[in-house]
């Protein structure tokens, strides 16, 4: 009787095992299967980070060593606040004669966190194709609440356009690409951040000759006033205000609501499975940038996660479709 039951345990353990294995597999499977459409993931986080512990999937190198035919400028400041340095980077090809696109990029860590060398798989990716890559530092909430990491990035942004002659880049041909909150603020500064919001003032908050040319948004919110934003304590924290308190500076900081037709094409990538970011925000986005006929490419990367992109299939992916994008837009 004693060896019945355990022999039931057994092939009942051995089944669960076998269907972990067949869940496992299915995504690598699936894209195998399909390769010319986005890398299907694993629905939940502890099952992606679980595929990255066994090699089933790669993560990206996340701290690559800047190759010899690339220049780097470290710690440019851009702007000083009280004795508080704000630096940026640039990574420029060597064998570059001629200005060339430079593509900004802004890192997330929900405002709280995170560095701007977080980004170097990006940015030294993108230099060895041949375009000049940025990546700016902001104030962080220790330093201070919203609106101090939008005006840190807008003064980042008329800081790059000012100077493309002493680093070789074209400031007619500048693309922002942010991850996260970082995605937020890049909307934020793309879409012209500082304008009113109730959309009578549509004046180039750069200048009449300069403007983001593209813009890259990659699983960042983009409407802090929906139900969820308002109440999720990292957007609580960001305002340090509750929406009741201050329903309008939820507004203010909501990239959707400074969207018109003058803005810049747009890519949008996410994962359906964000928990974090919903891909709701992404899909209300696109349906505002295609009412006003602004080009918009956005690709559903379906079952992945907030930070989709640490996975090497998912960051091939993105970087094909980012290159593809910026040679169609820059």
């Amino acid at each position: 009787m004693r060896f019945k039951i355990l022999k039931q345990i057994l092939s009942g353990l051995l089944i669960l095992l076998l269907t972990g294995i067949f869940l496992m597999l299915t995504p690598r499977i699936w894209s195998a299967l399909n390769p010319q459409k986005p890398p299907t993931g694993y629905h939940f986080e502890l099952a992606a980070y679980l595929a990255l512990w066994t090699g089933l999937e790669k993560m990206v190198n996340l701290t690559p060593e800047i190759p010899p035919d690339i220049e780097e400028f470290k710690d440019i400041e851009y702007k000083n606040i009280n004795g508080n340095s704000l630096c940026l980077d640039i990574y420029k090809p060597k064998n570059i004669n001629t200005p060339a696109p430079l593509l900004v990029f802004i890192h997330g860590g929900s405002w709280k966190g995170g560095k701007r060398s977080d980004y170097l798989v990006y940015l030294v990716d993108f230099a060895e194709r041949g375009f000049i890559t940025a990546t700016v530092s902001y104030r962080l909430l220790k330093e201070g609440p919203y609106p101090a990491c939008a005006e840190d990035i807008s003064d980042a942004v008329r800081w790059l356009f000012s100077n493309g002659s002493n680093y070789g880049y074209d400031p007619e041909r500048i693309a922002l690409i942010g991850g996260s909150a970082g995605a937020h603020l890049a909307m934020l500064a793309g879409y012209g951040w500082g304008k009113i919001t109730d959309g009578e003032d549509t004046t180039n908050v750069y200048g009449s000759s300069q403007r983001i040319k593209a813009l890259v948004n990659i699983y960042g919110p983009a409407d802090l006033t929906t139900e969820y934003a308002r109440n999720h304590p990292l957007v609580t924290a960001l305002i340090a205000h509750s929406y009741d308190e201050s329903p309008e500076l939820y507004r203010e900081a909501s990239p959707l609501f400074y969207v018109d037709k003058d803005d810049p094409p747009t890519l949008i990538l996410h994962g359906t499975s964000d928990r974090l970011v919903p891909v709701s925000q992404s899909d209300d986005l696109k349906s505002r940038l295609d009412s006003l006929g602004i080009p918009c490419i956005y690709y559903r990367l379906p079952l992945w996660p907030h930070t989709m992109d640490v996975v090497r299939r998912v960051n091939d992916f993105c970087q094909e479709k980012m290159n593809e994008f910026f040679e169609q837009y820059l």
